[in-house]
C-alpha cells in the first residue's frame, strides 16, 4: 500500500491519484518492476489487481502540502490506521517522508528506506516524493533507486 502526502488539485479534480502534469510516479513503478508494463494516472483502479493499494494520510486537495494544517494530519491519522487495518497489507510505502512523519511523529527516523516500525503486521518503508519540487531527489534517476530497493526488499519479505 502506497501512502501519500493528500491530493493535489489536479487529481482531486479527475479522481485518480499522482494525476498532476508530469508527475513521475506510474513511470517509477514501472521502472522499478512494481507494475508489469506502462501505467499512467487513469491506470490507477488496476493496481488492487496487482496487490497494490493507494491512499493518503491527509484528504484535503491542495496545491502544495505545505497548505495542509495540522488538523488536516490530526483527522487523517486515525482514518489512515483504519483503512490499513481493513486492507492488511504487507508492506505500507510511505510516498515521501513528509506522509511518514506526519503519521510517526517525532519518533519517525530520517530518510527512505526500509523502517523499524510496523503497522500491525506491515513493514513499513519511505520512497521519495516523485515531485519535481523534491530538491532532495530531484532527478527520476535519483528517486528510482528507492522504489527499486522498496521492490527487491518487498520481494524479499
Amino acid at each position: 500500500m502506497f501512502v501519500g502526502i493528500n491530493p493535489s488539485l489536479t487529481s482531486a479534480r479527475v479522481g485518480h491519484h499522482f494525476a498532476g502534469p508530469g508527475n513521475p510516479f506510474y513511470r517509477l513503478l514501472h521502472a522499478a518492476g512494481l507494475v508489469p508494463q506502462p501505467f499512467t494516472f487513469v491506470d490507477d483502479v488496476r493496481l488492487p489487481a496487482l496487490g497494490l493499494a493507494l491512499t493518503n494520510i491527509a484528504e484535503r486537495a491542495t496545491r502544495e502540502a505545505a497548505e495542509l494544517t495540522p488538523d488536516d494530519y490530526a483527522r487523517g491519522r486515525p482514518r489512515l490506521a483504519r483503512t490499513i487495518a481493513r486492507i492488511r497489507p504487507a508492506v505500507v510505502a510511505f510516498v515521501g517522508s513528509t506522509a511518514y512523519r506526519q503519521f510517526f511523529g517525532p519518533s519517525a527516523t530520517p530518510g527512505p528506506g526500509p523502517k523499524p516500525e510496523r503497522i500491525g503486521d506491515a513493514a513499513v518503508f519511505v520512497v521519495p516524493n516523485p515531485s519535481g519540487r523534491n530538491a532532495a531527489y530531484p532527478g527520476f534517476e535519483d528517486k528510482l533507486v528507492w522504489y527499486r530497493r522498496l521492490n527487491g526488499w518487498a520481494q524479499s519479505r
